[in-house]
């Protein structure tokens, strides 16, 4: 595809991100993002979408009519301590995801890339997947 972009410009470089994530059931989600999460509800707008505001990005959850959720992460947040959201979520009640192989002996259901980013995986209400990631330095 032939591009008209000038070598140097930014076409969406300098606008903001809006993420979506699909839903069945606006009132699950709502409860789910807001509550289980704790990300600030910005508006009802349902039968169309939930907003939250995800420290600064906008998420819509949007109501969809029909959903067969990927198998892979839709959405993730960078943080601080693995260990320690994992254990704040799993008190609120999320179960986080073994992958044979890959998380299933850690006893947060971390993995631990080639990169040295730690990951660990839960569903949403609708079962979209999710993830944490802690950077790190690179395992030597």
């Amino acid at each position: 595809m032939e591009s008209n972009v000038v070598e140097g410009s930014s076409v969406l470089g300098n606008s903001r991100l809006v993420a979506f994530i699909p839903t069945l059931d606006p009132a699950k989600a709502k409860a789910f993002y807001g509550k289980v999460l704790g990300l600030r509800l910005v508006a009802d707008e349902t039968p169309f979408a939930v907003v939250f505001d995800a420290n600064g990005t906008m998420l819509r959850v949007t109501v969809v009519q029909d959903l067969h959720p990927d198998p892979f992460t839709v959405l993730g947040w960078n943080v601080a301590s693995i260990n320690d959201t994992v254990d704040q979520l799993v008190k609120a009640g999320v179960e986080f995801l073994r992958y044979p192989g890959m998380n299933d002996t850690d006893p947060h259901a971390v993995w631990t890339a080639p990169s040295g980013a730690r990951v660990a995986w839960f569903v949403d209400p609708d079962g979209n997947v999710l993830s944490l990631t802690q950077f790190g330095e690179k395992a030597s």
